[in-house]
């Protein structure tokens, strides 16, 4: 499989490709520690920020990297026939308190998919669910065209 060609997306091109998709790969870094996890969210086009409800015990691995500020990187990606897009936000992530989210927030967060409260272990009044924003310092998205005739 060979690269035929790969391109940058324009900005009108990544904001399209993001809110067509609601999942990608959220990573968390702190000093040499790394932690990466799937997660669901809403796509702002205007504002160009994502939106995720993340999902975590009090004493989960992924609570001890929120709760330090982590620099967050966000891959939203896809292969449709010969061509590969991906998307790769990077920022800080931001905890929205509930009492101070606005009502154009609020959709936002409706158009990322509700956790699935069924695949953990422990009961609902166990979990702690968060609101988070990611308003990226840098969103680049790439497009790859692929020869698969090799």
């Amino acid at each position: 499989m060979a690269i035929d060609q790969e391109t940058e997306m324009t900005d009108a091109e990544v904001d399209d490709f993001l809110g067509r998709h609601e999942t990608g790969v959220l990573s968390l870094a702190r000093e040499n520690d790394p932690y990466a996890i799937p997660i669901s969210y809403g796509y702002d086009t205007d504002r160009r920020e994502f939106y995720m409800r993340l999902v975590s015990t009090p004493d989960s691995e992924k609570r001890e990297f929120l709760e330090s500020a982590p620099q967050a990187r966000l891959v939203v990606y896809d292969e449709q026939e010969s061509t590969y897009r991906s998307v790769i936000a990077t920022g800080t992530l931001e905890d929205i308190p509930p009492a101070e989210l606005t009502p154009d927030q609020i959709a936002q967060y409706g158009e990322a998919k509700r956790p699935l409260f069924e695949i953990w272990a422990q009961g609902k009044d166990e979990l702690d669910i968060e609101l988070y924003r990611l308003v990226p310092e840098s969103l680049d998205g790439r497009r790859t065209e692929v020869d698969r005739e090799e």
